[in-house]
């Protein structure tokens, strides 16, 4: 069997939708596990969206990347071929990688980055996972284009916890620029004021009807009158939240990220970047062309992409000439979505989300932690300076307890942990912020320019960990959404304005939360998640607004060896990069 050939597929082609069923009939054939293998040549390839080719980084010539379809239990073995002029890491956004964070990605992290002309093989093994992520580019803006699905399938034996659906497809919401991202991003850095926004939202690589010179490639879904589908959903846009919807349908909430939910209906969701969403989509309208649309959720006070991005769910049986929603028109029906400040629709939509049955959530805690989150401002010997384009002649930043976080350069923190190399890190993260203040209130500006550091927090094998993210109003509040790699994680209370453990913790959901391995945090408030610590290695913590990464809102956990065999960190691969 060519394994490559069957499981890498253009999420957008017209042939996807009969090769996912073919592949999992001809996967359900099977009675094991199976090891795959693949090989990712990551190069510039001509693009072209909105009138203008670009030379695109792409991977094996495709926009978005391919998609890995796998079953819990799988090992995948991808070589990746860096031809790029960039260097370039790939994350398994969600993938546990139990004791192998060799495997993970985050660049000067885990690994230093694949140069141009060399390789890497990432080899890790899906265990007790199932449901819907994506990989992506862990290195400076290169996600922008590099990125793709991560389709998990039960083991043998276990099927969805509902009825299977007649089709699936995945969807992969995106950004895009009308320029290279990586020259927006080095503009961005100069200057020190926020990057350009981008131009386009796509679905799986398009912009849709609504921009120029995309109408022609805008992306169809075509289905069958009566027939359910599973909307695979994921975020992969750099910098923006997103609400999604398709018109005149209801969309039935299953699952999110590698997590079965309780069913429930909802004309619209809100998927920040990092998320993933899996829906059923009943074809139970009159036969026609619908739109499915995604534009910004804007929960800060700062320009954003203010477009639309569409594709269109046509049925089989519709008409050509077919009367949309009484309009004699043959233009698809859109979609009604929320204002793009519209935090009560997006804080009552996650607010639904709970796991499918009773979870196990750490009651013992035992290491209560506290970690304000938001932007800042470096202030500017020279204001009047060309680099000093933020407000007020500021350099923006961005930061936890006040830590904006810094990348090493000569080696990746995990092997200078690994080798013991002195002087790259320090173990000395602040468990809380160094001064306490009324976090969303009127925040003094002595405390909007945060310190620069490279500094990691140490737990213990096994631990208990209850973390409470606290947004600030620092420049602004804003829905930020957290990323932890490594680790799954339950979220067990939200609320807006400062946490207060007294009266807050009594209100914790510990017996039916989400888990989830990205979450965003009320704008002006505050989201407490409990996870235990079983999975040693230095592991990242960050927001998935890549402008705010630049900036340093980031930290990592050092996860302690345990005692046993499967409790330590394996032996580094033999062609991991050098820096």
């Amino acid at each position: 069997m060519d394994i490559p050939a069957l499981i890498t597929v253009k999420p957008w082609s017209s042939c996807l939708l009969l090769g996912v069923l073919f592949i999992f009939a001809f996967v359900a054939s099977l009675s094991h596990a199976e090891i795959q293998f693949h090989e990712f040549v990551i190069e510039a390839k001509p693009v072209k969206r909105l009138c203008r080719t670009h030379n695109t980084v792409t991977v094996n010539g495709e926009f978005p990347g391919p998609t890995l379809l796998v079953r819990d239990g799988d090992t995948l073995i991808i070589t990746t071929i860096n031809r790029a002029q960039y260097n370039i890491t790939l994350h398994w956004h969600g993938v546990s990688l139990k004791g192998n964070p060799w495997a993970d990605g985050p660049e000067y992290v885990t690994q230093c980055p694949i140069q141009p002309g060399r390789s890497y093989t990432y080899q890790f093994t899906i265990e007790d996972q199932e449901g819907t992520l994506w990989w992506h580019a862990h290195s400076r803006w290169i996600r922008a284009t590099v990125y793709g699905a991560i389709i998990i399938y039960p083991r043998f034996g276990s099927s969805y916890p509902f009825p299977v659906p007649n089709r699936e497809i995945p969807i992969l919401l995106g950004e895009w620029w009308d320029k290279n991202p990586m020259d927006v991003l080095m503009q961005a850095i100069f200057t020190g004021a926020a990057p350009n926004v981008s131009d386009a939202f796509t679905i799986n690589g398009q912009p849709g009807d609504l921009y120029r010179c995309s109408r022609r490639e805008t992306v169809r879904f075509q289905v069958e009158a009566g027939e359910t589908v599973l909307l695979r959903i994921i975020n992969a846009a750099m910098n923006q939240e997103l609400f999604f919807g398709v018109a005149n349908h209801k969309l039935t909430v299953v699952g999110v990220d590698t997590s079965y939910t309780k069913a429930f209906s909802t004309s619209v969701i809100m998927i920040a970047p990092g998320q993933t969403t899996n829906v059923l989509l009943t074809a139970d309208q009159p036969p026609a062309r619908y739109y499915m649309a995604a534009r910004a959720y804007n929960s800060a006070n700062v320009a954003f992409d203010n477009t639309t991005t569409t594709a269109i769910l046509a049925y089989k049986s519709a008409p050509c000439n077919a009367k949309n929603g009484g309009s004699n028109s043959s233009a698809p029906v859109f979609p009604t979505l929320p204002g793009f400040n519209d935090t009560a629709t997006a804080t009552a939509y996650t607010a639904q989300i709970r796991s499918l049955h009773e979870v196990k959530v750490p009651t013992a805690i035992d290491e209560d932690l506290f970690f304000t989150v938001g932007l800042g401002l470096i202030n500017c010997s020279n204001p009047n300076s060309p680099r000093c384009q933020g407000p007020n002649g500021t350099r923006f930043a961005a930061s936890i307890n006040n830590v904006s976080f810094e990348f090493p350069t000569g080696n990746s923190l995990m092997q200078a942990y690994f080798q013991d190399q002195p002087g790259v890190f320090t173990t000395d993260f602040p468990p809380v912020p160094p001064i306490k203040f009324d976090y969303t209130g009127n925040v003094s500006r002595v405390l909007w320019q945060p310190l620069k550091g490279t500094k990691l927090y140490k737990l213990k094998f096994g631990s208990s960990v209850q973390l409470v993210w606290q947004d600030t109003s620092i420049v602004t509040v804003e829905d930020h959404p957290m990323h932890l790699h490594g680790h799954e994680f339950y979220v067990v209370g939200s609320g807006f304005g400062n946490f207060n453990p007294s009266t807050d913790t009594p209100k914790f959901n510990l017996i039916d939360p989400p888990r989830r391995n990205t979450i965003g945090m009320p704008p002006g408030g505050w989201v407490a998640i409990r996870f235990v610590a079983n999975n040693p290695g230095i592991w990242f913590m960050h927001c998935h607004l890549d402008s705010h990464l630049t900036w340093g809102l980031a930290m990592a956990f050092l996860v302690e060896n345990g005692d046993k065999e499967l409790q330590t960190v394996q032996s580094p691969p033999l062609d991991l990069p050098p820096c």
